[in-house]
């Protein structure tokens, strides 16, 4: 029995793929968080991997807070790059299957068609630059391994953007979106599922591959598609970025293409007002 290790266990992604090892009885789960596995202890986290000695490794695990990374540049580095490279090395050195999760942030948003798996990275905020670190240390140092990039993360577990809004649109009467930056949501039920997918298919394809929900909206569109599934009385309107300033500049354009995780392992990909409707109606806040 194949044993997988999941770190980042109580995040979103962490949690949807603890829902679904329920019924994946053919492997030995272990799933840990920074209480179990601290990646920031470089030192001591290959001694901890040899100690659970996976076959499967899914890195989950990564300093997620865009904004505060502006100032907390050292703990994003040993989250998103530096423990990366120790679990590729590990892995490598181990003849261990690693997926790492990235991010739609190593790109500048420059673009204007969606992005492949080949377009240029050049990332325009600490996040970003952490985890292209981690990507590249990931690929130098374990070439076996898969990456995938995923974008605008929500889950009915912890904090999210669709669980912000559904709060606020029925504390206020109105609210303002951001409606110039333009991408697709990833339900992190489908991106677990995606996983799985991959972790079943019978021939291990190493590389990066891109994952989100179909679709291309801004996040004002994805405030809309709330409110409607919602029911919320409460008036949506669309600003710029330029009027809602952040520590961490966003791309403007990161809307990924899926063809290679589709035509490479059969991964679905549903369209994302689809899984919105899904996961709201977990929440308990459809109409």
């Amino acid at each position: 029995m194949k044993k997988i290790l999941v770190t980042g266990a109580n995040g979103q992604l962490g949690s949807e793929l603890r829902e679904i090892a329920v019924d994946k009885t053919q492997f030995e789960w272990v799933f840990t968080d920074y209480q179990e596995l601290d990646l920031c202890d470089l030192a001591g986290l290959e001694g901890k991997l040899s100690e659970i000695n996976p076959q499967i490794l899914i890195n989950c695990a990564a300093h997620t807070a865009v904004d505060k990374a502006e100032t907390e540049i050292e703990l994003s580095d040993v989250l998103n790059h530096q423990a990366v490279a120790v679990m590729a090395k590990w892995s490598q050195a181990n003849k261990c299957k690693l997926i790492h999760v990235s991010t739609d942030y190593v790109f500048d948003g420059d673009s204007a068609v969606a992005l492949t798996e080949t377009a240029e990275t050049s990332p325009i905020n600490v996040y970003g630059v952490t985890k292209l670190a981690g990507e590249k240390a990931c690929l130098e140092l374990n070439p076996n391994a898969i990456i995938i990039r995923t974008s605008w993360v929500y889950s009915s577990f912890g904090n999210n953007f669709v669980k912000t809004m559904s709060r606020l649109m029925q504390e206020r009467d109105s609210l303002n979106v951001v409606n110039d930056q333009i991408g697709s949501p990833t339900y992190a039920a489908d991106l677990a599922l995606a996983i799985i997918t991959i972790i079943e298919h019978k021939n291990w394809q190493a590389g990066i591959y891109n994952f989100s929900n179909e679709g291309e909206i801004s996040w004002y569109e994805f405030a809309l598609a709330i409110q409607e599934i919602g029911g919320f009385e409460c008036e949506v309107g669309g600003i710029p970025a330029s009027n809602y300033p952040t520590p961490a500049k966003r791309p403007a354009y990161s809307l990924l293409d899926k063809s290679k995780i589709k035509a490479t392992f059969g991964v679905e990909v549903p369209e994302y007002k689809e899984s919105l409707r899904k996961c709201m109606g977990l929440l308990g806040i459809e109409k």
